[in-house]
């Protein structure tokens, strides 16, 4: 009994190790979305998010099916937390939607002037994934959609003159923003987003 026991012992620390280690499915998805998102999705193939994920072509296809369909699941995890994050902080500001837009570009502010930043994973995913048939087109196009939405929501809900005109410019704002962090840099336009937010808004509302 005793000398089961030395060695049960002796083989828990490396079992321990085995369960601490990140999955095959997580290391090939975590590596993919670091990849697609720094380097551009066409410029990175699977077998370089295979080696990186310290796994095989094998393994990645037996845990997704496609390329296709690791972008398209890649893009479903951003749309899930970027709307947690989201709702997190419009419930800070509860009964308040003009509160609830400067927390808004608040966030949208806090995520350009990161320097590793590199604007938005969903308009980024747009401009490279062209055919209507890719599975994460339908990903892309909710999520805006919903966005979109949300935004002439709170404006109404304010009380704006015009409240899809306004949400339109508010939501062409936070775009452009996003675009413009990958040109000009943190010393460009995207630095003044919730500044000229604020400024639209008042605009909107004097005209009450």
């Amino acid at each position: 009994m005793t000398n089961k026991l030395k060695m049960t012992n002796a083989r828990s620390p490396a079992h321990k190790r085995d369960t601490k280690r990140p999955t095959a499915r997580e290391r090939i998805f975590n590596t993919a979305g670091r990849l697609f998102y720094t380097k551009g999705i066409r410029a990175v193939g699977v077998d370089t998010i295979a080696a990186q994920a310290d796994t095989t072509k094998m393994s990645l296809y037996r845990n997704f099916s496609s390329k296709d369909e690791l972008v398209a699941e890649w893009l479903r995890d951003h749309d899930t937390k970027f709307w947690q994050t989201w709702d997190a902080t419009m419930a800070l500001h509860p009964d308040d939607p003009r509160g609830q837009l400067k927390a808004a570009f608040a966030l949208l502010q806090k995520h350009v002037v990161d320097p590793e930043t590199r604007g938005c994973p969903m308009a980024n995913a747009a401009v490279e994934l062209t055919e209507s048939g890719h599975p994460a087109r339908k990903v892309i196009e909710a999520h805006k959609a919903r966005l979109r939405a949300r935004l002439t929501k709170m404006c109404t809900q304010m009380g704006a003159r015009s409240p899809g005109l306004l949400a339109d410019q508010l939501y062409l704002l936070m775009e452009g923003a996003q675009i413009t962090i990958q040109t000009l840099g943190l010393r460009g336009p995207a630095k003044n987003a919730a500044r000229a937010a604020e400024m639209l808004i008042a605009a909107h509302m004097r005209a009450t």
